[in-house]
């Protein structure tokens, strides 16, 4: 029995050493820093790169919209063939008389100008110019995005890397342990059973170790991944996981979401836009008034040199207002759906100001939980040392068993694992409150 654990551990501690020396092998390059890997997925985000092309693409719509404000330049050439040359008739004894020709030849150039659309063209040139301003800000929540994501990641490798550091360390005393029981043992002063639990508990440990290396290694892929990076890639990241007091109120949270959050400048700008299609229906109750600029030449073959019968060329200037009297209440029913979805704007503007409200609140009682549990973790590490020091001490004078003492060592990793995880997960929940803010990310914060 003592040799097929003996066989089992050893095994164990083998495969630790074997992935613990790869992971080193892959550990060295300089570690990354967080402002870096922020640069990096930044730069290579598809995610943002549509965005941005969102943005293009609202531009270019407005520039659009702005045309309308310019005059609109038209040509055509056209060539009308007829059964015979036009003519009219006179009375007796003056017969016919030719006016025409068959072939016809014409080549115009038109020019309109609007003067007054009832509002309809600044309208339009409005709802375009704040579907640039929402594009911006989708852009720019894309970005806040993208930083809390690689913040997770980034702190996360870190949470990882402390806990296989734990649990190395954890090892590391239960040999030590499983050496003080073998050799007791061996002279006789314990019983073979705490040699065997000593050598189950370690075991155990070396589970533990490669369990907790297996999760650094999913971190780092999640890493890569974040940053459009090749999943195998070495992911070594400096250490910053130092406590920072967080001192802010959840009022100058707020007060700071409320004005930077990029979705409620987002909603705020399509409540706007949605405002700007009620003035754009309203025009239609209004007519509408142009400037029209007509230059043509004629002729009866394509040269257009005019014929015997017309002059080459002649030109009009016209001013045409239009104005729809009747069309069965169309436009009022057009304008009362307007409004209506205006109103579902504004409702949706209020809402997602809800939303921030609620997200702040939470990430801010994450930050305070996780601050709490740093301080409450550092004083259950304090106290799980002593107790692992006292008892043993207990063992070696064997006043005490070696359970009580490999249950102390239990209780004192999970107290540092316990700190580690706090620790990491402050630094994260300040990442979401970060973001629920709308903080933009500013590379000499260093991510404090």
């Amino acid at each position: 029995m003592s040799r097929m654990i003996g066989r089992g551990w050893l095994a164990g501690v083998i495969s630790v050493l074997f992935l613990t020396g790869a992971a080193g092998a892959q550990e060295g390059a300089a570690p990354m820093t967080l402002e870096e890997s922020i640069a990096i997925a930044l730069r290579q985000s598809v995610v943002i790169q549509s965005a941005r092309e969102g943005v293009l693409a609202s531009e270019a719509r407005q520039k659009e919209a702005f045309t309308g404000f310019l005059p609109k330049v038209s040509t055509s050439y056209n060539y009308t063939r007829l059964n015979e040359d036009p003519f009219i008739r006179l009375d007796p004894p003056l017969g016919e008389r030719v006016t025409g020709t068959e072939n016809n030849y014409t080549w115009s150039l038109d020019a309109r100008q609007p003067l007054f659309t009832g509002g309809r063209t600044k309208a339009n040139y409005d709802i375009q110019r704040l579907g640039v301003d929402a594009s911006r800000e989708e852009e720019r929540g894309t970005v806040q995005d993208i930083v809390l994501d690689v913040k997770r990641s980034y702190f996360t490798i870190l949470k990882a890397k402390r806990l296989v550091g734990v649990a190395r360390q954890s090892v590391e005393q239960l040999t030590a342990q499983k050496d003080l029981a073998k050799s007791f043992y061996e002279v006789g002063i314990v019983p073979r059973n705490d040699y065997l639990q000593a050598e189950v508990r370690l075991a155990d440990g070396a589970q533990g170790l490669v369990r907790a290396e297996n999760r650094l290694l999913e971190a780092k892929a999640r890493f890569n991944t974040v940053l459009r990076r090749p999943i195998d890639a070495v992911a070594d990241v400096a250490d910053i996981l130092a406590y920072k007091p967080f001192e802010n109120s959840f009022e100058e949270c707020l007060k700071t979401a409320l004005e930077n959050r990029p979705e409620i400048r987002l909603y705020t700008a399509r409540a706007e836009q949605a405002g700007k299609k009620v003035k754009v229906v309203e025009s239609e109750f209004y007519p509408s008034l142009n400037v029209v600029g007509s230059y043509q030449r004629y002729g009866d073959g394509s040269d257009l040199n005019g014929s015997k019968y017309r002059d080459p060329e002649n030109w009009s200037v016209a001013a045409v207002a239009t104005w729809d009297l009747w069309e069965w209440g169309r436009t009022k029913y057009a304008r009362d759906a307007s409004v209506s979805q205006e109103k579902q704007a504004r409702n949706a503007l209020v809402s997602v100001k809800d939303q921030v409200t609620l997200e702040v609140k939470n990430a801010w009682l994450a930050v305070k939980e996780a601050e709490k549990l740093i301080a409450v973790t550092e004083k259950s590490i304090e106290q799980a040392e002593e107790n692992y020091r006292i008892n043993q001490e207990r063992y070696q004078e064997q006043v005490s068993r070696m359970t009580d003492v490999l249950d102390a060592l239990t209780l004192l990793t999970v107290a540092r694992a316990s700190w580690s995880n706090a620790l990491s997960d402050y630094r994260i929940a300040q990442a979401a409150l970060d973001r629920a803010m709308g903080v933009i990310w500013k590379p000499a914060d260093n991510g404090k």
